[in-house]
């Protein structure tokens, strides 16, 4: 029988457990730093900001004079952007992931496709403002259109609806496919009866985010040539636009403090509109998610 020594098992045991004291308070440090910091930001952006809304904020057009100075263009231009992203991005994103999950044999050819998907959802956004820029404003001759910032974000957001839709699709269970099968129904129709409702919250959890992260880009509209300043709201999918980033990239490079002000009020209306759409993808994830 082998021998224990009480003492050397005591002593390990001390010392793993001061090892996790010390990590958890690492870990408790690093978490309080960063609410401490966002904390002080929005004190600082609402406290700034807060009085700058108003109705007038919403129904001016941007103006030389801070207190005049409204966000109606860009409002108006980023709903638009937005009628662009939401079904380009969305409808080619949960095709290719269903083609991916549902239609593409397993090869080297797939996963190698499906690992440069997941890649390209961390590149910089800048990128895509340069590749925008080069195939849909001076390629195909879009200009600084509507439709043209619309196809760039949409390929900006587009991988990660496509990881967000495959694993989705992955999570609905072999035995639902099967039994679509056993009762005489196709590929497709088992696709679009059983595979689809069952991922749909996941689908539209993670095409939510990414839209929230379309609206709030900058880099690749400043790269399009998006002007930041425009005293007219837009009347079609080709005319030029602003958005409501563009609005306030503008504010916070003027010298004057009172412009200062009036982008902590901008940052407020997209905070809250991000807060908004972020809230829509909690709720439906946790009312029509099921467990398997």
């Amino acid at each position: 029988m082998k021998y224990i020594d009480h003492q050397s098992v005591a002593a390990n045991t001390k010392s793993r457990i001061a090892k996790n004291l010390v990590l958890k308070g690492v870990f408790f440090a690093a978490t309080m730093f960063g609410l401490i910091v966002l904390a002080i930001l929005l004190y600082r952006v609402i406290t700034q900001g807060s009085g700058y809304l108003s109705v007038e904020f919403f129904l001016n057009f941007a103006s030389r004079i801070p207190e005049q100075s409204g966000i109606k263009a860009a409002i108006v231009g980023s709903i638009y952007l937005m009628l662009v992203v939401a079904p380009v991005s969305i409808f080619l994103g949960v095709g290719t992931a269903i083609y991916l999950e549902e239609y593409a044999k397993k090869s080297k050819g797939s996963t190698f496709i499906k690992i440069n998907i997941s890649n390209l959802a961390g590149v910089p956004s800048v990128v895509f403002g340069l590749l925008g820029l080069t195939i849909f404003v001076r390629y195909f001759g879009l200009g600084i259109s509507i439709l043209a910032a619309g196809l760039t974000m949409s390929l900006l957001i587009l991988p990660i609806i496509i990881v967000a839709s495959q694993e989705a699709v992955r999570a609905v269970p072999k035995e639902l496919r099967e039994a679509s099968y056993a009762m005489g129904a196709t590929k497709w129709q088992t696709i679009l009866r059983v595979v689809l409702p069952a991922s749909i919250p996941g689908i539209l959890t993670g095409s939510i985010l990414a839209l929230s992260r379309a609206i709030g880009e900058t880099a690749p509209l400043v790269v399009l040539g998006i002007p930041t300043v425009l005293m007219f709201t837009p009347d079609g999918f080709l005319s030029t636009f602003t958005a409501l980033p563009m609005q306030i990239y503008d504010w916070t490079l003027r010298p004057q403090v009172a412009f200062h002000h009036a982008a902590a009020a901008g940052i407020i209306v997209l905070m809250a509109l991000l807060i908004f759409m972020n809230s829509i993808a909690v709720f439906i994830r946790n009312k029509y998610q099921k467990r398997w």
